[in-house]
């Protein structure tokens, strides 16, 4: 099991998945995205898990990027059908989940490392790790995700200072220009991290489901639209025993016992 590409720990309601490709750095080639997805759509399918946390084996790297030659061997209609293909849809499945997800980002995070985490809710740093998509140094520029869905994560000209120079941004930058939650020290990074997780998920299963639907179609949405989106939606969950248990609980000054009905 400890050779495993991919590794999952189950705690309680969260599990920890991690990507185990320490001598690459956690670099990501087809076989490892592969594994990544169905290790993932395995979590989504168990009802006791309410949160997935990723990170990087090691002390070094999240995911340094993709495999470099593995991407130099390529040719772009090839690429297109099959390294693309693949990881558009491991991390859009990522993106789309029901439910929440959480980076602890324990290194580097560079090229398809920061893609990743541009898919991924919830972001925390560790105070020595470094982010950036430095594909256009490599003569390329972002294939998985990134272009995209960085411009709507932070401001436009930013977004392209990152892109067009290919810089690296430190731990402190990263938050500060909206692209981790917070930095904490190394040694903290998994404690924090799981206190966020154990935070969530001790929250309503149906209605975080809902929550992330409705924010994820509304991002696509024009305001007036999403604002109609968000009715309906919260219509739905009045709908729900968690909504009712959440009002009485607050009333009857106790603990809400959720049970994502």
């Amino acid at each position: 099991m400890n050779d495993a590409v991919i590794k999952v720990e189950k705690k309680g309601p969260i599990a920890v998945l991690t990507i185990n490709r320490p001598k690459t750095l956690n670099a990501l080639d087809i076989p490892a995205i592969l594994e990544l997805e169905s290790a993932f759509a395995a979590l989504e399918e168990d009802d006791d898990i309410r949160v997935v946390v990723f990170t990087g084996a090691g002390d070094r790297a999240f995911v340094a990027g993709g495999d470099i030659a593995d991407l130099n061997s390529r040719e772009g209609l090839a690429h297109y059908r099959e390294f693309a293909e693949v990881v558009h849809r491991a991390f859009r499945r990522i993106e789309c989940s029901d439910k929440p997800t959480i980076a602890a980002v324990n290194g580097w995070a560079l090229g398809g490392g920061t893609e990743l985490l541009l898919a991924i809710d919830m972001r925390i740093l560790a105070d020595s790790a470094r982010l950036g998509l430095p594909e256009i140094t490599l003569g390329l520029f972002p294939g998985a995700g990134g272009t995209q869905r960085i411009l709507r994560q932070v401001p436009l000209c930013r977004a392209k200072e990152i892109m067009f120079t290919g810089e690296h941004i430190d731990a402190a930058t990263a938050v500060a220009i909206g692209l981790a939650n917070r930095a904490v020290p190394k040694e903290d990074l998994m404690a924090e991290t799981m206190k966020l997780a154990e935070r969530i998920a001790t929250m309503s299963p149906l209605v975080l489901k809902m929550l992330k639907r409705t924010l994820n179609a509304g991002a696509d949405m024009a305001l007036s639209a999403a604002l109609q989106h968000e009715q309906a939606m919260v219509s739905l969950v009045l709908d729900s025993q968690d909504a009712h248990e959440g009002c009485s609980a607050f009333l009857e000054k106790r603990p809400a016992d959720f049970k994502g009905a």
